[in-house]
């Protein structure tokens, strides 16, 4: 149960290539994968989490070697958040940055079709924040993949 079949810093090794392997992926599918899951979103998650089990662990099913893996986890993603916190740059790189998706009562269509943005996202997110398109000054795309709305003031 607590014999690793594998050297300690391979499941460490694995663990760091996995997660920035995922990392890249996500941050490559879009902001709307991350903010928002539809029902195929979180198959695909759910899938991703299963497909990359054995890359973790390399075969091993003992306790330590999964503790490891998941204290790797840990680490990467606090030592992630750590240098976001503290590089605009790199906080853009893995994060992402707003897009602005309409201004002042106009949708722009060329980018919501580069950002993977249906047009019924953005009338949801019209009635959510309770703003006709025409009153709306801006409409963002965050990073984490909700849309924000910005109504005109008087």
């Amino acid at each position: 149960m607590f014999d690793m079949s594998l050297p300690w810093w391979e499941f460490i090794l694995r663990g760091v290539i996995v997660y920035c392997a995922l990392l890249v992926l996500v941050r490559i599918s879009g902001k709307r994968t991350v903010g928002q899951f539809t029902p195929f979103d979180l198959l695909v998650v759910m899938l991703l989490s299963e497909s990359v089990s054995n890359s973790l662990s390399g075969g091993d099913d003992s306790v330590a070697g999964g503790l490891l893996i998941a204290c790797t986890l840990i680490l990467l993603n606090i030592s992630i958040a750590y240098v976001t916190s503290r590089s605009r740059k790199i906080a853009a790189l893995i994060d992402g940055e707003c897009v602005l998706l309409g201004r002042d009562g106009k949708v722009f269509k060329d980018v919501l079709k580069k950002c993977r943005i249906a047009e019924g996202d953005v009338d949801e997110a019209l009635r959510e924040a309770d703003v006709e398109l025409s009153d709306a000054r801006c409409i963002f795309l965050e990073a984490d993949g909700t849309i924000t709305v910005l109504e005109k003031k008087d």
